[in-house]
């Protein structure tokens, strides 16, 4: 800080006032920037409890998700014990092959059955790329029209073993209560790919709305930092004013006792101009001597 004592009055009345007119500038500009930073602050603070609110919906929608993929598994677990079952019975079937040749295309055609009922099922619930879907497709259109030509000659056959046909009753009935189940499968399938798809969408959101927070507080802090420095030039600034108003406090009240001291008579008619006027006159004397001499 400058030397205030080398000032005259005049020169420290003139700091005074462009130091308490720059003060005021830097107290508005601080001001200004901390109007925007509490902007900025509850925006962030918005964004955080629009993320907190996404967070609970990603939740349910993730333990809706695993409740309709633990039921689908369920269901696709007796899927495949009815499955496994109507294989059995086919075995059994191609076991008997020696007694009943007659029926070897009913046996093929029961395996082609089950072949193109096992596609169709890793067709609608095994995730895989289109190029594998439209080969199994195409599989199973072979399949199935390979089918259709053992059907045929199936009619020409005259007559079918009655163990057979029993057996051939209780495959059917197995392959009825696996379609139950595999339409049950198919259900809970999409229900619980809906929800997937809401937990997919939400983690996306929640993983902007983090960006976007981590922007605004970034934001904050670089505007409460240029806050803070305004707030640091201003106290200095401040210190400044307080300085030099103790120093005409200290001058004003020498020279007022300097005055009582010789018994001017005119003091009291002295306004605030006259006694700085007074000090500047004298300030030499006074820093020099320590006293001064007025004639009346």
């Amino acid at each position: 800080m400058d030397d205030l004592s080398s000032l005259t009055s005049r020169e420290l009345k003139g700091e005074l006032r462009k130091a308490e007119e720059k003060y005021r500038q830097l107290c508005d500009k601080r001001d200004e920037l901390n109007q925007k930073a509490r902007v900025l602050r509850e925006e962030r603070d918005m964004l955080n409890e629009e993320k907190k609110k996404l967070i609970e919906e990603m939740k349910k929608a993730k333990e809706e998700r695993d409740r309709l993929v633990k039921i689908m598994k369920e269901h696709k677990k007796r899927r495949a014990e009815y499955q496994q079952q109507a294989k059995e019975l086919i075995k059994k079937k191609r076991e008997q092959r020696g007694k009943y040749k007659g029926n070897s295309l009913f046996l093929k055609a029961e395996e082609l059955k089950l072949e193109i009922r096992r596609l169709e099922y890793e067709q609608e619930t095994v995730p895989m790329s289109p190029k594998e879907e439209e080969r199994i497709i195409k599989e199973i259109k072979e399949k199935k029209k390979e089918y259709e030509k053992l059907k045929e000659h199936l009619k020409e056959q005259k007559t079918v073993e009655i163990d057979l046909e029993n057996l051939d009753n209780a495959i059917n009935q197995l392959f009825e209560m696996a379609d139950k189940e595999h339409e049950m499968v198919v259900k809970y399938y999409k229900e619980s790919q809906e929800f997937h798809n809401k937990f997919l969408k939400l983690v996306d959101e929640i993983a902007n709305l983090i960006n976007e927070s981590n922007q605004k507080h970034k934001e904050y802090l670089d505007m409460k930092k240029r806050a803070d420095e305004y707030h640091r030039k201003a106290m200095e600034l401040k210190g400044k004013i307080l300085a030099i108003r103790k120093e005409r406090k200290e001058r004003y009240e020498k020279a007022m006792k300097m005055l009582e001291e010789f018994n001017i008579k005119a003091r009291a008619f002295m306004d605030e101009e006259e006694v700085e006027k007074f000090i500047e006159d004298n300030m030499e004397k006074l820093k020099k001597e320590g006293k001064i001499t007025i004639g009346l």
